[in-house]
């Protein structure tokens, strides 16, 4: 029997007028299902759903890894959580969009129905996002160690700036007079990295962005870079503290914790209806190339 899993989080909204239909469609055509234990909680809070004897799971230890999809109803945020779920499973993501941009989440709530025969006569795109990963100088080990979007290192306690010594494979790259420093991967080309003047990088691309954030230098520019570099960065700090984010997990650290980021050696699968396209998006969404002219 095919099975899915469903997920979400306190900041999905709108959830009454899909879930039930939703439940409805893969009672109808015999689909199990999971649901992550907090989001069942939301689901008997905010929907008629009859929430007794669902299977649920707590986390990816304990999702089940057969299961065909994972459903995450939300926005971009909630498919970042999602990722902490899936992991290195292959389990494909589907994002449905409960939210406002939903870059991501491609799939409106409005037409989900619509795209569910789709996806289960495998008439989909499965789009691969890379990921990057981080290994701290002292040895401790980061959970979740991985991000989809970004990993940021910016100053923390402090209204001054920090300094960021960058190298690529050893060779020293830079030293970033800034607020931060941002390595983007091509997923997160349009989010952090683009609000402060990166590229917007196709995700079938091999590269990773450097964006400083803030830069306290006109010459200084983002640097697209192979996938395959090793990026090493030392933080310089009159707090002698800096954050380090994973998408939008922080963590804070000492400026004697050195950073090294690489590729991750996994993916996370997303999947897009057949005519929701990369670019059909990136003009939906985020009005790019927009003009009255067109």
């Amino acid at each position: 029997m095919i099975k899915v899993a469903l997920f979400g989080q306190k900041t999905s909204t709108s959830l009454t007028d899909i879930i039930p239909p939703f439940i409805n469609y893969l009672v109808q055509n015999e689909i199990a299902f999971c649901v992550e234990q907090n989001f069942l909680q939301i689901l008997k809070e905010t929907t008629d759903f009859d929430t007794d004897n669902v299977e649920t799971y707590t986390s990816h230890d304990d999702l089940d890894k057969s299961v065909k999809f994972l459903f995450s109803f939300g926005g971009d945020g909630t498919i970042l959580s999602a990722t902490t779920i899936v992991r290195d499973s292959n389990i494909p993501i589907i994002g449905v969009n409960t939210g406002r941009l939903g870059f991501l989440a491609t799939i409106n709530k409005s037409v989900l129905l619509e795209q569910m025969d789709s996806f289960f006569n495998d008439d989909y795109n499965i789009i691969p996002r890379t990921l990057l990963t981080v290994k701290r100088s002292d040895g401790v080990e980061i959970e979740n160690n991985f991000a989809i979007n970004e990993v940021t290192v910016v100053r923390r306690e402090t209204t001054s700036m920090i300094t960021v010594d960058a190298y690529l494979n050893n060779e020293f790259l830079n030293s970033f007079w800034s607020d931060g420093l941002i390595i983007s991967t091509p997923t997160g080309s349009t989010g952090y990295s683009l609000s402060c003047g990166g590229p917007i990088v196709h995700p079938s691309n091999q590269n990773f962005v450097i964006t400083p954030v803030a830069p306290h230098n006109l010459n200084v520019r983002p640097l697209i870079v192979s996938e395959n570099e090793k990026i090493d960065l030392k933080i310089r700090s009159r707090a002698n503290e800096y954050f380090l984010s994973l998408d939008s997990r922080n963590f804070p650290l000492t400026t004697d914790v050195e950073l090294t980021i690489q590729k991750a050696d996994f993916k996370i699968l997303i999947v897009e209806a057949i005519d929701a396209t990369y670019f059909t998006t990136l003009r939906e969404k985020m009005l790019w190339g927009s003009d009255k002219r067109n």
